[in-house]
């Protein structure tokens, strides 16, 4: 889903230079994607946490992964932005999630593309 992600993101920014990365346990990892930003020609690499709060993974160790990163390439910029947070379209996508699922358990909308073939999104009632 992250490579979903990146391509459908490099199309609506309309960015060529965009490149998936893993901060720990699986690659490609931060240093790596930060490399294949600069072999592909970028002169600034920006670092955007996917993640819905700030913590500790955006205070300190993104950062520090992020810097480490960017000794191999002196010269070349780089910025580590804010995740979502509070963004004022957060609302909206969650009302526009909460409304399809809603719909497709009422059998008006087909299942959403992460629960499709899957039982995951119906209405349920607890059982004593």
């Amino acid at each position: 889903m992250l490579l979903d992600v990146v391509r459908d993101f490099a199309r609506v920014a309309g960015t060529n230079i965009v490149e998936p990365a893993h901060m720990e346990l699986a690659e490609p990892s931060i240093e790596t994607a930060f490399a294949r930003c600069v072999e592909r020609g970028a002169k600034t690499v920006v670092v955007f946490p996917y993640f819905l709060l700030p913590g500790r993974h955006w205070n300190d160790d993104i950062p520090r992964l992020a810097a480490a990163a960017a000794e191999n390439h002196p010269g070349i910029r780089y910025l580590v932005t804010a995740p979502f947070g509070l963004h004022p379209l957060m609302a909206e996508i969650m009302q526009q999630r909460i409304a399809h699922c809603l719909a497709h358990t009422q059998g008006e909308a087909d299942a959403c593309e992460l629960c499709a073939g899957t039982d995951r999104c119906q209405l349920r009632s607890a059982s004593r």
